[in-house]
């Protein structure tokens, strides 16, 4: 880690101590991971959460990035024998790479360019001349730069000063700061639509971008997404207007001041040229690239805080669950998994047309008689093709049944994506690709986490314009949640999955399989220092991960903790200290924990007060799920349909995406309503996810429904109470 950058960054990130950040930064070069920083060395890190950590690591990432770009431009322009004390010193105090760039345009190597020309042919004494402004005798000074080879007469001498003249002003740094600050606080986007916009956008998809302008400040994310697709698919023409006499004036003040005379017009019109020809075009597209970065970084956000939520919903632990996934025509598969989400068996039904009526008068009887062979308690219905028509056929059928038996509508995005995926063909190798969606519905409603991980998470359906953004950026800010949520809730290591594994701290693919390959060959763990047989997995890799990896039914309780073995001895002092053994561990006895003096015995342990509180945490409550605090999933035993729904009816629903206008509500009809973000508080709200997550169960009231465009408008806003004389 190089010193002068950790002072950089400390100066930038001035709410955290200088201690914090270079604790960070030291540990992270020792090659340990954000989750086993942000939960085992609380001490070292002041008690930093995740978040706070990967913003000193990127921090500094940026700034060695910029520091090493000063160094390479000062090489540069020192090369060329033109670096002055002052040019050094503007190019080491900027803060932003443009800045950087911007002080070395006048230096960087360009193409051959009109201007380059003109030097050639000795024309830059002239250019000078004209800058101090003469009263007279311009064209006699062209003319003595006439000749027969370059430089034929006094209008081509001009032009090529001309030349020179526009470049250096479209070169200069500080004109293009001004410029480019002015246009992006005054500048509005200006969008039209292309003359053949309607036979391109058939079914209107941009039709509100036809004729659009806005302010660039207020520009909103995911208007710029959508107008940048417009622009790619050739529908929409965009550009940035200014008001044009305010830059005028300024250039004229800044180049002309209060000088006149027969320089004036040839200074104003190369300043002009240089505006419109170099600074304008690069001004413009710098803020469209500016613009474009923070709409695909606000959207990559909303993606990542979607399936951070999406992830951390509470599993539905303890029950048999079947997945129904709907279809006409080849028929609906059904698959029943056990309370630990292990595959007992299949069917096929076929309640739906174009089935034939006898498959259709038999469905209910084989559905039902297949929901009591395997005592079901919940169904899982995916919420694809004939998702509606399965759910009323469902409904109808537990209205028979004698024992309370639940269904809950499942997002079942990326589904078939997985089923058809190696990792499913390995799993099932015996089943079709509907089977196999089938397994994933149901389990997706047992376990979020553990089943939506194996999919891609761009097909898991909580996005906003994800597949306009940069694929690297966000496939990097995806991986960041996965690892998040997947730490945070740590895993079963006799259960989890290859693809579980492989995002917890420290793990590879090839260590995660093979600890799966372990388990297979020797049986399940009994202890997490039964790791360290496991091939590959090193003394760094066992650090890192194994507090993250539970053992519910090991040689020990504490192995079914988020307890880092480096901390047995101090978990098993605190229990001497308040006078408890193993045994009493996850028992009411556990309370006497809170009572022990913590800063007696950190001193006594060497391990300090904020680890022993997490500690005490994890003894009251082994093999704690922190996601059995989230809301669980919206259980319903009957169908509501869209013709249903009034203006004022009160429902619950599940929030299945937020978006920066709003949030997407699953009120059990076919299609999710909007509860827009003006409607989400009785305040003003900016940013949605202020209000809601993904996940969330929430009250909403219909406000207004459009059968024909399959439109629900609902408010979480409680309507007044009418008032009757």
């Amino acid at each position: 880690m190089d010193n002068a950058i950790i002072k950089l960054v400390e100066q930038t990130l001035t709410t955290l101590k200088p201690q914090q950040i270079k604790a960070v930064l030291s540990m992270m070069d020792e090659g340990n991971t954000v989750p086993f920083i942000a939960r085992y060395r609380k001490e070292r890190t002041g008690n930093l959460d995740e978040v706070e950590i990967r913003d000193i690591k990127d921090n500094y990432d940026r700034l060695a990035t910029l520091t090493a770009r000063k160094a390479d431009v000062i090489k540069l322009i020192a090369d060329q024998q033109q670096l002055t004390p002052a040019l050094k010193q503007a190019i080491n105090t900027a803060e932003k790479l443009q800045d950087v760039e911007d002080l070395y345009l006048p230096y960087k190597q360009k193409r051959r360019t009109k201007a380059t020309i003109a030097k050639e042919a000795g024309l830059e004494p002239l250019a000078a001349w004209l800058l101090r402004f003469p009263t007279s005798g311009i064209d006699a000074q062209a003319q003595q730069f006439v000749n027969a080879e370059t430089v034929p007469d006094v209008e081509t001498a001009l032009a090529g000063a001309h030349e020179i003249l526009a470049e250096a002003f479209g070169d200069n740094a500080s004109l293009r700061n001004w410029v480019r600050n002015f246009t992006r606080s005054q500048g509005e986007v200006v969008v039209k639509a292309k003359p053949k916009a309607k036979a391109l956008d058939e079914q209107g998809v941009y039709q509100q971008y036809y004729d659009f302008t806005s302010p660039i400040t207020a520009l909103v994310s995911y208007r710029v997404l959508a107008i940048n697709r417009g622009e790619k698919e050739k529908v929409l023409r965009v550009s940035l207007q200014v008001d044009q006499d305010a830059v005028d004036r300024y250039l004229h003040f800044r180049f002309i001041g209060q000088h006149q005379g027969p320089a004036v017009a040839l200074i104003t019109a190369a300043y002009q040229d240089a505006y419109k020809r170099f600074v304008a075009p690069a001004i413009e597209r710098e803020l469209r690239n500016e613009l474009s970065d923070a709409a695909e970084q606000q959207a990559i956000k909303v993606f990542g805080d979607n399936l951070y939520h999406l992830l951390m919903q509470a599993p539905l632990k303890g029950r048999v669950v079947l997945g129904f996934d709907p279809a006409y025509r080849t028929g609906c598969k059904l698959a029943v998994m056990d309370a630990n989400g292990k595959f007992l068996d299949k069917l096929v039904i076929y309640p739906h047309k174009p089935a034939a009526p006898a498959k259709r008068a038999a469905a209910a009887g084989e559905f039902k008689a297949f929901l009591d062979k395997y005592q079901v308690e919940m169904i899982a219905i995916g919420n694809g093709t004939a998702s509606r028509e399965s759910e009323e056929f469902v409904a109808n059928v537990l209205k028979t049944m004698t024992r309370p038996v639940y269904y809950v509508i499942v997002n079942e995005a990326g589904a078939s994506v997985y089923s058809a995926s190696d990792n499913a063909r390995a799993e099932f190798p015996e089943l079709h690709v509907e089977q196999r969606s089938a397994i994933s519905i149901g389990r997706r409603l047992q376990d979020p986490l553990a089943e939506l991980i194996k999919i891609d998470p761009q097909s898991v359906g909580v996005g906003q314009y994800q597949h306009d953004v940069s694929q690297k950026a966000l496939t990097t800010q995806l991986d960041i949640v996965i690892e998040t949520a997947v730490n945070q809730v740590g895993v079963n290591l006799n259960t989890a999955s290859p693809e579980l594994l492989t995002h917890i701290s420290g793990l590879s693919k090839t260590i995660a399989q093979n600890i799966v390959a372990y388990r297979n060959e020797n049986g399940e763990f009994v202890s997490r220092p039964q790791l360290k047989k496991v091939p590959r997995l090193g003394p760094k890799a066992y650090e890192q991960s194994v507090g993250f990896l539970r053992i519910l039914h090991g040689k020990t309780v504490l192995d079914n903790t988020d307890i880092h073995p480096e901390s047995y001895a101090a978990a098993k002092a605190l229990l001497q200290a308040a006078g408890l053994q193993l045994s009493d561990v996850g028992t009411s006895k556990a309370a006497a924990l809170t009572r022990v003096d913590l800063a007696a015995l950190a001193a006594q342990t060497g391990v300090g007060v904020l680890t022993l509180k997490d500690i005490i945490a994890s003894l009251q409550k082994p093999g704690r799920d922190v996601r059995d605090s989230m809301p669980a999933p919206l259980l319903r035993q009957d169908v509501l349909k869209m013709s249903d729904l009034k203006p004022g009816m009160q429902l619950q629903g599940t929030v299945r995406n937020v978006v920066d206008f709003g949030a997407f509500v699953d009120i059990g009809v076919k299609q999710d309503g909007l509860v827009h973000v003006s409607k989400l508080t009785d305040t003003f709200l900016k940013d949605p996810r202020k209000a809601v997550a993904v996940g969330d169960i929430v009250t909403v009231w219909v406000e207004q429904v459009d059968e024909q465009r399959q439109r629900i408008a609902l408010t979480m806003i409680e309507p007044p109470v009418p008032v009757h004389d």
